[in-house]
């Protein structure tokens, strides 16, 4: 692998000097490292194209995405029938904001609303997931009147300071405590100890949880922990928030997670999956607190454009056509056929839901990312450092499937 080039390896160069060949991995690599503000530390490979679910970097290298850039690819890379409504539309309208009415919009609330659960049928739509779990935490702040937020241990529900605030991992919070509102904290899974903070507390507003907590290792609760975190914040009078930014969009099987649990949240918030690589996001809201949203509560510029509304509704209407959901349980059931804890080497956990998979072993999983890699396999991190997470389109088949687990098999037998 060639070593990236730092800022200070390019002083007296303009970008466009920089840029000279901009075909080639390493002059793409000292452009973005000497421009673009720190964010990721990024494998150093330039991906140039998609289909379905893999990707090909400059150099015609083929990957199979089992991590899906963060867990958006849902329908795979491209999906002919996204690709060709987002051309349609960039050549009729590209954007005018929610001061008027629209096709484009109308079609995608449409096909959303239809995917809802009764009684949240209520829409707003913003650009990312940060965008909609502020919504919810603003909207629940404001009908109830009460200012503080309960929150789970682990979870994580973005880097904008409301999102932050209810962020566990104290290393993205601690530069902005100051600026944030009143939380208090509680194990994820543990009701009994949910039911105390929020009996005795009286200032909360919501209780916001992420139902599969991703980026802390894909930690997951039993349906009854939400079962009695729907009654404990019935009882008292305060919202439920559930953050699906990467479980929704039927990636865990169903539409939305809750309807495994056999309950509904008061507010849904979705993103990741919802525009198949389109930055698109919206807040599903219960009908009690939609009823009582007045003008000018909320707004926004560029939620709910066009481009990105085309891009929701074709890939919605994708997803039901091709009944593309039950395939999250296959995919699931497959690969931990395969990889059975206690039988494949190494391996001492493997869950998730669907086609949202944490894999445990007994030992760093750093090592195991990159041979995957060196494999022709991209797979994810987490912040177990000993978990890998594994997050397929929906569109894997066969093929897909095997070939991630023999090389996995294959890794962890060299290991």
């Amino acid at each position: 692998m060639k070593a990236s080039l730092t800022t200070d390896n390019l002083l007296g160069s303009s970008p466009m000097q920089i840029a000279t060949h901009p075909d080639t991995t390493s002059s793409i690599m000292q452009t973005e490292d000497a421009y673009l503000l720190r964010s990721y530390r990024k494998k150093e490979i330039a991906l140039a194209r998609g289909e379905g679910c893999y990707v090909w970097d400059l150099e015609g290298n083929k990957y199979l995405d089992f991590y899906g850039g963060h867990c958006v690819t849902l329908l795979g890379h491209c999906p002919p029938p996204v690709v060709e409504a987002i051309q349609k539309q960039v050549g009729e309208l590209m954007f005018y904001s929610t001061l008027v009415y629209s096709p484009a919009r109308a079609a995608a609330t449409a096909e959303l609303a239809d995917f809802a659960p009764d009684g949240m049928k209520t829409i707003f739509f913003c650009n990312s997931g940060t965008e909609a779990n502020e919504t919810a935490l603003k909207l629940a702040r404001k009908h109830t009147g009460k200012p503080a937020i309960v929150a789970m241990e682990g979870d994580f529900h973005g880097r904008t300071l409301g999102s932050l605030s209810v962020t566990w991992d104290l290393h993205y919070r601690e530069p902005y405590l100051s600026s944030m509102g009143p939380v208090h904290w509680s194990p994820f899974g543990d009701a009994d100890a949910l039911e105390k903070v929020v009996a005795s507390n009286d200032d909360i507003a919501a209780v916001i949880v992420e139902p599969i907590q991703s980026m802390a290792g894909v930690t997951v609760a039993p349906p009854e922990f939400f079962q009695a975190m729907r009654r404990i914040c019935d009882a008292h009078g305060v919202k439920l928030i559930f953050d699906e930014i990467q479980t929704g969009i039927g990636r865990t099987g169903k539409f939305s997670i809750s309807e495994w649990f056999g309950m509904k949240p008061d507010l849904i918030t979705l993103a990741k999956s919802l525009g198949s690589g389109v930055p698109v996001a919206a807040t599903l809201v219960s009908d009690e607190i939609a009823d009582a949203v007045e003008y000018g509560d909320q707004g926004t510029t560029f939620g709910g454009g066009m481009v990105a509304m085309a891009a929701a509704s074709s890939s919605l209407k994708m997803l039901r056509e091709e009944n593309l959901m039950p395939r999250a349980t296959w995919i699931y059931e497959t690969l931990r056929d395969r990889i059975t804890p206690g039988v494949a080497p190494h391996v001492v956990d493997f869950r998730g839901m669907g086609a949202l998979i944490g894999i445990e072993f007994d030992q760093p999983s750093g090592p195991i990312v990159k041979k995957l890699f060196e494999k022709g396999i991209l797979v994810g991190g987490s912040g177990n450092p000993n978990t890998i997470r594994v997050m397929p389109a929906l569109v894997a088949g066969e093929a897909e499937v095997t070939r991630f687990a023999d090389a996995l098999l294959a890794v962890l037998g060299d290991s």
